[in-house]
C-alpha cells in the first residue's frame, strides 16, 4: 500500500479530489474520520492506496506534519488563481520542510479563465522546488476542455464523469505552446540528469520511456514539484494524476530511509467514548501483528481503517491500534521505544490561549485528566495552569484547533466548559528611595510581640527582582531574627499598593530594637512585611506591563502592512529580514505588550489572509504612567475588594 496526503487552502478542492481518486476503479473505498484527519483505503488497478485529507484552514498547515510522516507523497491541491498563491504558502512550506515529494494539482481549471504559466509563477515565489509544468490545457474560448501531456506529447479531451478520450494533438496555438512548455520541462529535468542533457546538446529526441523514468526517480530525490491540472468534480485530469501517482510516487522503503529506519510511524491519534484511545499507524516493514513489541510496549488490538479486524500488517499498510496506550502521535516508532521526532516535525508552539472553566467544581479534576489525555494525541496542543488563579490555560494552535478541542472535551468526555483570556502578568516596583521605621507591638496577657525595624527602599535595575542586604550594627537586630525580617519583606511582594506582585526592589535592614521577652520570629516577620508595606506607598509605586518578543513568520507580501498594524498596538518593529528557511517568506520582529497578543492575532490574520504565523515569548516589563496605569490599578484593587 502506498499513502498520499492531499492538502490544500480551504475551498481548494481537496475532499473532491480524494473522492474521485477513490472511485476511479469502480469501488467506494473505505473512509474513517480521526478528526481533523480522514483516512480513505481505495484501490486502484489492483494496488492498495491510501490517502489522508486535512481540513483547509491555514493552522492546520502545521497539524499536517503527522500525515506527512506518513506519506510516501502529497498531492498539494491549488485554486486556478494566480492571486490565491499565498494562500497556498503555508502548505507547500510545511510539505517542502518535510522532504515529502510533492504533486501541484491546479485544481476547477474548468471554471477559471487564468493562464497555467501565470498560475505556476506566483507559486514558484513561494517554493525552493523548481515547479515543473507537466500538463498544458487546450481551450475552446475561455473554456479548458483538455490537456496535453508535455511527455508523451499526446492529447486528451475532457468527458465529465468518464475518463478523458484521446484525440490528435490541436494544430496552431496549442501545438506552439506544447513544444515551448515541453523544451522548457525538459531543460528543467536536465538539470537534474545528465544523460538527458547530454541527449539536448547533441540535439537528440529523448525516448518518452526513459523521461517518465527520469521523472519518477527525480520525483522520488525530491528534486522538482511535477504540477498536473483538472477539474475534481467533473473527473478531469484525475486519472492522469492517478496514474502520474501510480508510476512515480515512491514506495515505502524510501519513507522507512527518511524516518531512520522505523518499523512503523504512528502518524494520528484520538480519544473515543467507550473505546479509549485510538492510534492511527503504519506499518514500514511486514510483520507487525498483535501483540508484538512496538515502541516498547506490546501492540494491542489492530482495526482497519472504516471497520473490519485488522491482521499482520504488510510494509505501508495503514491500521488503527487500540488498547496501546503507550504509543504517541506523530513519531516515528522502533521495536523498543519511539524514535525521536525529526527535527521539522518540532512541534509549533501554540498561538491561542485560553483559561478553561469547567461548569462545577467536582469537574475540575476530571477537566485535568481530560487535557492530559487529548495531549497525548495531539502534540500541537499544550495546557498549564494559570499562576494565580490556579484554573487550567489551554493553548492551540488557533481558534479551529481550540474549537474542535472544546468539542471533543464535551462530546467524548463530557465535559462543558467557558473560556476567558488570560489574565495579563501586570507587575509594580518603586520610583524613588524611601526609608521606613516600623515597629510592632502587641500585648493580650502574657508574652507579648515586639519587632522593631529601620529599612531602606530602594529601585533596582529591571530584571533583578528581589535583593536583601543588612547593616544592622550592635546587635540592635538579633542575628537570628534577621531571616525573619527578609520573609517579611518577601512575604509584602506579593501585593503592592496598585494591587500587583512587586518585583525590582532592593530592600536594607540597617536598625532596630527587640525585647528580651516578647521578641520572636514571627514579630520580626510581621515587622518586616509592614514596614516593606508602608515603604512601598511612600516611594512612588510604579505600574510595569509585560512586553512579548514577537516573531512573526509571514509572506513577503504582507510584510509592509505589520509596521502599521505594531505601530497601532503600542508595539515596536525592531525590523525584519527574508526567511532563510523559506523562499517568499520574511522573518517579522517586533516587541508588543502582552495584552495586545490576542489582538495581534486577530489583526494579523485579516492582514495576511490567515497565512502569518507568531512565536511569543515574554522580554521584559517596561513602564505605564498616567490615566491608563491608574485605569488597571481602580480594576485590579475593585476586584481583590
Amino acid at each position: 500500500m502506498r499513502c498520499i496526503t492531499v492538502l490544500g487552502p480551504s475551498q481548494s478542492g481537496k475532499s473532491t479530489l480524494v473522492q474521485q481518486l477513490a472511485t476511479l476503479d469502480g469501488g467506494r473505498g473505505a473512509s474513517e474520520a480521526m478528526d481533523p484527519l480522514t483516512i480513505t483505503s481505495f484501490e486502484f488497478l489492483g494496488e492498495p492506496w491510501c490517502a489522508l485529507d486535512l481540513p483547509g484552514g491555514s493552522e492546520y498547515a502545521t497539524l499536517a506534519q503527522g500525515a506527512l510522516m506518513a506519506s510516501d507523497a502529497a498531492v498539494l491541491v491549488v485554486p486556478p488563481d494566480p492571486d490565491a498563491a499565498m494562500l497556498t504558502a503555508p502548505w507547500l512550506r510545511v510539505v517542502e520542510a518535510s522532504g515529502t515529494p510533492c504533486f501541484l494539482f491546479i485544481n476547477k481549471m474548468d471554471a477559471s479563465g487564468a493562464r497555467v504559466r501565470d498560475i505556476v509563477a506566483e507559486l514558484q515565489g513561494y517554493s525552493n522546488h523548481t515547479i515543473v509544468l507537466r500538463q498544458i490545457p487546450i481551450r475552446e474560448g475561455e473554456s479548458v476542455v483538455g490537456a496535453v501531456d508535455l511527455i508523451s506529447e499526446r492529447a486528451w479531451r475532457y468527458r465529465d464523469g468518464q475518463q478523458s478520450a484521446l484525440i490528435e494533438m490541436p494544430a496552431g496555438p496549442v501545438a506552439e505552446r506544447e513544444a515551448e512548455a515541453r523544451s522548457e520541462l525538459l531543460e528543467q529535468m536536465s538539470e537534474y540528469d545528465d544523460s538527458l542533457l547530454e541527449e539536448l546538446i547533441e540535439d537528440r529526441e529523448p525516448a518518452t520511456g526513459a523521461l517518465y523514468a527520469i521523472a519518477s526517480r527525480e520525483l522520488s530525490e525530491n528534486v522538482l514539484i511535477p504540477a498536473f491540472l483538472g477539474a475534481a468534480e467533473r473527473s478531469n485530469g484525475v486519472t492522469r494524476l492517478m496514474k502520474a501517482l501510480r508510476h512515480e510516487a515512491p514506495g515505502v522503503e524510501r519513507l522507512r530511509e527518511r524516518l531512520g529506519g522505523a518499523r512503523a510511524v504512528a502518524f494520528q491519534a484520538q480519544i473515543r467514548k467507550h473505546l479509549g484511545k485510538v492510534v492511527a499507524i503504519r506499518a514500514l516493514e511486514d510483520g507487525i501483528a498483535i501483540g508484538q513489541t512496538l515502541a516498547g510496549g506490546n501492540l494491542g488490538g489492530l482495526q482497519k481503517p472504516g471497520g473490519g479486524a485488522g491482521g499482520p500488517m504488510q510494509a505501508g499498510e495503514v491500521a488503527l491500534a487500540v488498547k496501546s496506550d503507550h504509543l504517541g502521535a506523530g513519531l516515528p516508532l522502533g521495536a523498543d521505544a519511539p524514535l525521536p521526532r525529526p527535527d521539522w516535525a518540532a512541534s509549533a508552539p501554540p498561538m491561542l490561549a485560553r483559561v478553561l472553566i469547567p461548569g462545577s467544581e467536582r469537574d475540575e479534576v476530571r477537566l485535568s485528566t481530560a487535557l492530559a489525555r487529548l495531549a497525548e494525541c495531539d502534540p500541537f496542543l499544550a495546557h498549564e495552569t494559570e499562576d494565580e488563579t490556579g484554573q487550567p490555560v489551554l493553548r492551540a494552535q488557533g481558534p479551529q484547533h481550540l474549537r474542535r478541542v472544546l468539542a471533543a472535551l464535551e462530546s467524548d468526555f463530557g465535559l462543558a466548559v467557558e473560556t476567558r483570556e488570560p489574565q495579563v502578568a501586570w507587575r509594580e516596583t518603586i520610583s524613588g528611595r524611601a526609608e521606613v521605621r516600623y515597629r510592632h507591638r502587641k500585648q493580650t496577657g502574657g508574652a507579648g510581640q515586639f519587632a522593631d525595624v529601620a529599612l531602606i527602599l530602594e529601585p533596582l535595575p529591571r530584571g533583578e527582582g528581589f535583593r536583601f542586604n543588612e547593616t544592622v550594627k550592635g546587635g540592635a537586630v538579633p542575628r537570628n531574627y534577621i531571616p525573619s525580617v527578609e520573609e517579611g519583606a518577601q512575604d509584602a511582594m506579593t501585593r503592592g499598593p496598585l494591587g500587583f506582585p512587586v518585583i525590582d526592589i532592593g530592600v536594607t535592614l540597617t536598625d532596630g530594637k527587640h525585647h528580651a521577652v516578647d521578641s520572636s520570629d514571627h514579630a520580626f516577620r510581621t515587622a518586616g512585611r509592614m514596614g516593606v508595606r508602608e515603604g512601598l506607598t511612600q516611594a512612588g509605586p510604579l505600574l510595569l506591563q509585560a512586553i512579548d518578543r514577537v516573531d512573526i513568520h509571514v509572506p513577503s507580501a504582507c510584510s509592509g502592512a505589520l509596521v502599521s498594524l505594531i505601530s497601532g498596538l503600542k508595539g515596536q518593529v525592531l525590523g525584519f529580514d527574508r526567511d532563510p528557511a523559506q523562499r517568499g517568506w520574511d522573518l517579522f520582529r517586533a516587541t508588543l505588550p502582552a495584552s495586545s497578543r490576542d489582538d495581534l492575532l486577530s489583526q494579523l490574520a485579516g492582514a495576511t489572509q490567515g497565512t502569518a504565523w507568531l512565536e511569543a515569548r515574554f522580554d521584559h516589563f517596561e513602564e505605564v504612567y498616567g490615566k491608563e496605569a491608574d485605569a488597571i490599578s481602580k480594576a485590579r484593587l475593585a476586584a481583590l475588594a
